[in-house]
């Protein structure tokens, strides 16, 4: 690719990153296209009373998706789509109001800041490094030569806005971080964290060894705490939804009608010259590729046809995980690895051991007489998912089942039927029907089982039939009649991301608070097929009654309360040990001694006692070999003997100080920033209108 036209690539889907701001930029243009459709709006939404428009919206979904595809090599997933218009919405919202703040600022960028940001001596990197020669070295004379040819205009006005966007967005950002500074004790600290090793001794006063009865709790006790915490138990407005789901999954159909697809192309494949490889690149979803596969990557129909058929036979269709697959069996090569296929029957869940066994026994006898495998395996056995199968298990390589299990298999004969063994799930009648060590040379066509149009119809018909119905008859005497499911949300805040169950979806969120309870919905696309919903519980604001939240905080007091013990626990403790915290363990029961080994602070976790931030904070100031006062922790109260720390080294100090200050202003920006964003976001009129343009 060349140089300018790697630019081009580039530019129209460039995303800001500047420090910790986050925004995506792009050219978009305003379209009318929706302004024939009855008077609706051609805007999905406003910002402080500043319009989103359609195109604008649909032209950064694309962008974005691009972006994905990029990255991963896969097409995008419908269920996909829903999140993806929550995150390019997110990021225009906040480009608006990045945008507001600008202009707020009065902030401008002229003409010869950015001519002197292009030509300067250190470009911006996005143009830059399509100019690194291979030695990673910047060729300063071709990117010139690039910027002033006039072919490249159309590339440099766009690389222009792009540079104003992010010389604005760094002025924004030198006013609101222009208070943000880092002290020489934070400096201090950070290196101390990540640089000093301690090793301790501790006495642990465990909360968790006092019994709740010992603990004496009065009603008062909880009244008290509950109106010193109020804030804890205030209710915000909350929605409960019942729905039924009509799940859009492939019907028998679609996947018919894709298989059938690859039966057709290995009878072409068969009456045509061309390579197998030709037809994979034509037909398949997945690239071409020659691949050696064990037993185990092969569903048991593939492995089973491979086994019986000759090199260069056309396998399948089979179905597999992705969808149906044709196969180019091209050769089998021995491996190190043995496979087996067996069926069992599982007998278990009678009155005694000796019960289960005499029922095996007797459907061994059975099979032994000729009864068929299949057959009563369905009716006897007890493992659900190899049942319905008529007990088969399909292919397994070793390690993969119960030891005893797996020895019956593997020493067992094929085509023999073993008597019951026993393992920890009960008895098993084992049926051997192969063994293979062998590995396959493959090429493939893949076909994935998609919902076509007329199914997702038909599922949409069936929703929408149901949702009618409901509304006449009710909601759960419909479902019941016609035995649907139904499902139930946890509460929700109508600021919710997305409803429990059903994901993220606006109209649902509106519907649910703009209706009343027992309101039965329209039908909903959600991310796995359609809802049908009925407003089952509205919680208004308020406070949750005392009597509601009475055991919840009696939970919390009975806590605080031990903690109060420990703590009087360990004072006196540490007047009697005489600066021999080890002791401590023969004063009282509760408490746990123990030495830590070597740490330091930088993660806040102390060996043997887990994430103990109050811990570390006091081991790297306290004397040594001196016992600390009591210390909280989230566990119980310490007593702290620094044993060794190792001392602080000035000139390490010296070395790293300009990087761990920068380190903690970045850490300080990012926190500010985010936080004047949601601060920003919370303030702002956003207006969202997605809900009308999708579903």
């Amino acid at each position: 690719m060349g140089m300018m036209a790697k630019m081009r690539s580039l530019a129209p889907a460039f995303i800001l990153s500047v420090g910790v701001l986050f925004v995506l930029f792009m050219v978009i243009s305003d379209s009318n296209v929706l302004e024939a459709i009855g008077g609706r709006t051609n805007n999905v939404g406003s910002v402080n009373g500043v319009d989103i428009t359609y195109q604008e919206f649909v032209n950064a979904v694309d962008q974005q998706m691009q972006n994905m595809k990029m990255q991963s090599g896969n097409d995008i997933d419908e269920n996909q789509m829903p999140q993806i218009r929550d995150q390019v919405w997110d990021a225009l919202v906040s480009q608006r109001l990045v945008a507001d703040e600008i202009e707020n600022f009065g902030i401008s960028v002229s003409e010869d800041e950015i001519r002197d940001i292009i030509l300067g001596d250190n470009p911006p990197e996005f143009l830059k490094q399509n100019f690194i020669d291979s030695l990673g070295n910047f060729n300063r004379q071709l990117y010139e030569s690039a910027i002033f040819n006039p072919q490249n205009k159309e590339v440099l006005v766009q690389a222009e806005e792009l540079v104003r966007q992010q010389r604005l967005n760094e002025k924004l950002q030198s006013l609101l971080f222009a208070s943000i500074t880092v002290s020489d004790a934070e400096i201090k600290r950070k290196y101390i964290d990540q640089n000093i090793n301690m090793n301790t001794q501790y006495a642990l006063v465990d909360i968790n060894l006092f019994p709740d009865s010992t603990i004496n709790v009065t009603d008062e006790d909880l009244k008290e705490y509950y109106d010193k915490n109020l804030d804890q138990y205030e209710i915000i407005p909350q929605r409960k939804l019942k729905y039924v789901l009509f799940s859009d999954s492939p019907s028998d159909a679609d996947s018919a009608g894709s298989k059938k697809i690859l039966e057709n192309i290995a009878t072409n494949f068969k009456e045509d010259t061309a390579s197998f490889k030709y037809f994979v690149e034509i037909y398949s979803t997945q690239p071409y590729s020659m691949d050696t596969l064990l037993v185990s990557s092969l569903s048991a129909e593939a492995v089973n046809q491979m086994l019986n058929s000759s090199p260069g036979t056309v396998i399948g269709p089979v179905p597999a995980p992705e969808g149906y697959v044709l196969y180019n069996y091209i050769n089998s090569i021995s491996s190190n690895e043995m496979y087996a296929h067996a069926s069992h029957i599982l007998i278990s869940g009678f009155e005694s051991d000796s019960a289960n066994y005499r029922e095996a026994m007797r459907i061994y006898n059975e099979l032994q007489k000729g009864a068929g495998f299949n057959e009563l395996a369905k009716e006897f056995s007890k493992d659900p998912g190899s049942a319905a199968k008529g007990g088969e298990l399909g292919w397994f390589g070793k390690g993969m089942m119960v030891p005893e299990f797996e020895k019956a298999v593997f020493e067992g004969k094929p085509g023999e039927i073993q008597k019951p063994i026993k393992t920890s799930f009960g008895y098993h009648i084992i049926k051997v029907t192969g063994k293979t060590d062998k590995k396959f040379v493959v090429e493939k066509i893949v076909n994935p089982v998609s919902v076509s149009a007329s199914t997702k119809e038909a599922i949409y018909s069936k929703a929408n039939d149901f949702a009618y119905i409901a509304e006449k008859n009710g909601f759960e005497n419909e479902a019941k009649l016609v035995s649907y499911n139904i499902l139930e949300t946890q509460p929700f805040v109508e600021k919710a991301y997305s409803v429990p169950g059903l994901g993220a979806n606006k109209r649902i969120i509106e519907f649910a608070f703009n209706s009343d309870a027992g309101t039965v919905s329209e039908v909903f696309k959600v991310q796995n097929g359609y809802a049908v919903c009925i407003v089952s519980e509205v919680i208004e604001a308020g406070v949750k009654p005392f009597d509601e939240v009475k055991d919840m905080i009696k939970t919390q007091v009975v806590r605080e309360k031990k903690f109060e013990k420990a703590k009087s626990i360990a004072e006196d403790i540490k007047q009697k040990v005489n600066n021999d915290l080890i002791s401590a363990g023969n004063l009282n029961d509760k408490v746990k001694t123990g030495t830590t080994g070597t740490f330091t602070g930088s993660t806040g976790s102390v060996p043997a006692l887990g994430r103990e931030f109050a811990y570390v904070e006091k081991a790297q100031d306290i004397e040594l070999n001196k016992i600390s006062d009591p210390v909280r922790g989230m566990r119980g109260y310490y007593l702290i003997k620094v044993l060794e720390r190792s001392p602080f080294d000035s000139t390490a100090f010296s070395v790293q100080r300009t990087n761990l200050r920068d380190q903690l202003l970045n850490e300080k920006k990012s926190s500010y920033f985010n936080l004047w964003l949601a601060e920003a976001k919370q303030e702002a009129e956003v207006v969202d209108n997605r809900h009308l343009f999708f579903e």
